[in-house]
């Protein structure tokens, strides 16, 4: 079967500071965290094969300026990298995603380097009325092509997201956040071996794991911070209207549509 996993740099261990994240350059820092992100990654492609041996596993490089180390990726993964849009190669085809690295949403008390796709613009994001990050985004996403979400490694603020918005999914916490840049961090080696197992629990669990289907037509309210326009986001079309200075909404009935 085919398996998608969906990257990002926030929530590996080890990581708790924008200075690993940030910068577009390969700084010492940021190679560090790029190589303890790929060590999870492999992890989960580990235990994906221990429960499929003919899993093929698709990558997600889904941090802006590159997060994964592809030097050290685990050789039988396909990967997706570069600027794609939404569905980011996501389609019905796929048996379930899983989520590596990742981090809580924007606002998240003590929950580090949490944000909501842009920590330098973005207050929040609320679809269909709830609130979301990129998980809860993405979890919608696939689940409008029949695909579960059943798999998460990040924080433990990200994982209580994860858990509140799919019931059922499989995590695995990689350190406990304590501020937006401050984290307690469990060591590395026992974090692999959760992932591996847990990914392979995962496997095990699709078929318990529902699709997270939410009703149409979807709404998507956004709300930048102060000094931060919303011109980008009304270039998308009159289904984008404004609703005051640093707040939009959008009503469609395709989530490929929105700025998810």
């Amino acid at each position: 079967m085919k398996w998608y996993i969906l990257t990002d740099l926030e929530g590996p261990c080890r990581v708790d500071t924008w200075k690993q994240t940030y910068p577009d350059e390969p700084t010492p820092d940021k190679l560090a965290a790029r190589a303890f992100l790929t060590a999870e990654v492999n992890a989960a492609l580990a235990g994906l094969h221990d429960a499929d041996a003919e899993a093929q596993v698709y990558v997600w490089d889904g941090h802006g300026n590159g997060g994964i180390d592809y030097r050290l990726l685990d050789g039988r993964a396909w990967l997706i990298s570069g600027r794609v849009g939404p569905p980011y190669g996501l389609d019905a085809s796929f048996a379930g995603l899983l989520f590596v690295g990742q981090h809580a949403m924007a606002g998240t008390p003590a929950a580090p380097l949490c944000h909501t796709y842009s920590s330098r613009t973005v207050e929040f994001y609320e679809l269909n009325g709830r609130p979301v990050g990129e998980f809860g985004c993405r979890a919608a996403m696939a689940g409008a092509d029949g695909v579960p979400t059943i798999f998460l490694a990040g924080d433990d603020k990200a994982a209580l997201e994860a858990e509140a918005f799919v019931p059922g999914i499989v995590t695995v916490t990689t350190k406990i956040g304590l501020g937006i840049e401050a984290a307690m961090h469990r060591p590395p080696d026992l974090v692999h071996a959760e992932i591996r197992a847990g990914c392979a629990e995962a496997v095990s669990k699709r078929a318990e794991i529902a699709p997270t289907v939410l009703s149409t037509p979807y709404h998507l309210r956004s709300r930048v911070l102060p000094g931060c326009g919303v011109e980008g986001y009304l270039k998308r079309g009159d289904f984008v209207k404004q609703l005051d200075e640093r707040t939009v909404e959008a009503w469609t009935d395709d989530l490929r549509k929105l700025w998810i």
